[in-house]
């Protein structure tokens, strides 16, 4: 997962300041290798927080119930 990528590159780093054309790789529990786009996913993920946090807010006045 991207997720596990960003904690990897993170716990590296110090930082989730990630290039842009960054790939990150991580082995999984099969020890297979997998290759991770990250500095575009981190990108994709701030440019997109606001429009998720105002659908939250949305869907939340409309009734929605998260858990």
């Amino acid at each position: 997962m991207h997720c596990e990528a960003a904690r990897q590159f993170y716990e590296r780093e110090g930082h989730l300041q990630v290039p842009r054309k960054h790939v990150e790789r991580t082995v999984g529990e099969g020890q297979e290798e997998r290759v991770h786009k990250l500095g575009a996913w981190i990108g994709n993920q701030r440019s997109r927080a606001a429009t998720l946090t105002e659908r939250m807010e949305l869907l939340s006045a409309s009734g929605m119930r998260w858990s």
